[in-house]
């Protein structure tokens, strides 16, 4: 897992692409999603993100997926848990003090986020994580979202 992890930052900007097809595609099937219910599609898509994102960022399925903000550097792999940023504990080989085998998320999410396109997210400030969207697709969310403020922007 550690080693796609690594992948995974360096290939940022790939990523980056993928998803923006993803969601794409996954904005294309609102309709459908809207008719079959969001309800029934959440555990066959959590599914499948689940399996994709635990393989690629070994991903922790917080609810709040911030991969695009965080140069595909899960900020859930940080032992503390830091969701802006890294701690003071950083080492000077960029190692992480908790678990000093491990490269620090924060280090590894800057040198994704140069790489993308949406690199200066990685600036934003997080609110905490929401743990009542543990185990729930953040894909399915993103969509949902959108959606809704396509709506009241019109109305």
């Amino acid at each position: 897992m550690y080693a796609a992890r690594r992948w995974s930052v360096r290939h940022a900007r790939l990523l980056e692409s993928i998803y923006d097809h993803l969601e794409g595609l996954l904005n294309a099937l609102h309709p459908l999603w809207l008719k079959i219910g969001y309800d029934r599609v959440e555990k066959p898509i959590t599914f499948i993100e689940r399996n994709v994102k635990g393989f690629l960022f070994d991903c922790q399925m917080c609810g709040k997926c911030m991969l695009s903000n965080t140069g595909m550097s899960c900020p859930m792999n940080c032992p503390k848990q830091l969701q802006n940023g890294p701690c003071g504990g950083v080492q000077a080989n960029g190692n992480c003090e908790v678990k000093p085998e491990m490269r620090c998320v924060w280090v590894e999410a800057e040198i994704g986020s140069r790489l993308m396109r949406s690199g200066s997210a990685i600036h934003d400030v997080h609110p905490p994580v929401d743990h009542s969207r543990q185990g729930t697709s953040s894909w399915l969310r993103v969509v949902r979202e959108k959606r809704d403020q396509q709506f009241y922007a019109r109305n």
